[in-house]
């Protein structure tokens, strides 16, 4: 059916958590990370929906791509961007996280992006500031943004994810990763599952509404996507493995135990990946089952519709003519 006329004014003026979004949210973040994701394809990367705005990414983590990749959403959409990095920040001299909350806050942004080692520090700067804030990765906690490229990325490739058996092998102790797709997958009705050595199971694991595993190729059987987790030792406080080179000849992904999934089983990976111990280089360069790449490309759409959708400036009219899909299958695929 066409959603002619139908005005959907999104809830939110910041995104924390997973657990804040209903599958109609998913779906009108999904249509217009589509819109971003076609566009950037054709060439057409330019635009001007936050033109005005102030985004400050205060990133207290090393990153990367998520930095990266918040900075290029927010300048195609026209924004002043202005990355706050810990190591050259006050806080770093003694001044406290609600000072430092609230002097950014005197300087009138528009949004605030942020990455901390301290589980709900976004949501503390959200409360603090009352700035639309979204959360980059908060300690081992949340994820959101992560969760959503991810389960995006698999709607392209097959139009839903309901119904789908998808498994997340790797370091699920200390992932925030993890976290957020657990519930963004069991919010979608994904079948899912988790996998690792006992030391790196959260122990309330069994009560995340997924299945538990501790056999690898068993865990495989059948599944229709499997993600692989960076194992993170700047957050191990002990001896949780006992080498990289036993890691890899248990929990590695490689061709031969990719043959217990479906055969056409995507690899996924949130990344950066340590080549050869947490997935096999060869797998992880594989064209037609490495979807690695895909969601890094996804990472700009889906943050650009967040970016949008948090400010209210996501067109209407383009959210009013998008193609409705049925709630349970969210995307129509590519």
């Amino acid at each position: 059916m066409e959603r002619t006329g139908f005005a959907y004014d999104f809830p939110h003026d910041s995104l924390l958590s997973v657990g804040d979004l209903n599958p109609l949210d998913v779906q009108i973040i999904f249509e217009r990370a589509r819109h971003h994701f076609d566009a950037a394809r054709r060439g057409d990367k330019q635009g001007d929906t936050l033109k005005g705005l102030t985004q400050i990414n205060l990133f207290f983590e090393n990153s990367t791509r998520t930095l990266a990749s918040f900075e290029i959403a927010a300048k195609r959409l026209g924004a002043d961007v202005v990355n706050f990095a810990a190591g050259s920040a006050s806080i770093s001299k003694g001044e406290s996280l609600d000072d430092t909350a609230l002097t950014l806050a005197a300087m009138r942004p528009d949004v605030l992006v942020v990455r901390h080692k301290s589980a709900g520090a976004a949501a503390h700067f959200a409360r603090v500031t009352g700035v639309p804030t979204v959360n980059a990765g908060d300690g081992a906690h949340e994820h959101p943004t992560q969760a959503l490229l991810d389960a995006f990325t698999l709607t392209r490739r097959w139009g839903e994810v309901g119904g789908r058996r998808i498994l997340i092998v790797g370091d699920i102790l200390h992932s925030r990763v993890a976290r957020s797709n657990v519930s963004l997958l069991n919010l979608l009705n994904a079948e899912v599952r988790l996998c690792g050595p006992a030391t790196l199971l959260p122990a309330d694991a069994d009560r995340w509404g997924v299945t538990v595993f501790h056999d690898l190729e068993e865990a495989l059987e059948g599944c229709d996507a499997v993600m692989a987790l960076r194992i993170q030792k700047e957050r191990m406080t002990g001896g949780l493995i006992p080498s990289d080179r036993e890691y890899a000849a248990l929990w590695g992904l490689n061709e031969a135990r990719l043959e217990r999934a479906s055969p056409e089983c995507l690899v996924m990976h949130p990344g950066p990946m340590n080549r050869g111990v947490e997935i096999d280089g060869a797998l992880a360069d594989d064209p037609d089952r490495a979807v690695i790449l895909d969601q890094v490309e996804s990472g700009v759409a889906i943050r650009s519709a967040i970016l949008e959708l948090i400010t209210g400036r996501a067109p209407n009219g383009a959210i009013a003519d998008m193609r409705a899909h049925d709630m349970d299958g969210l995307g129509d695929g590519a």
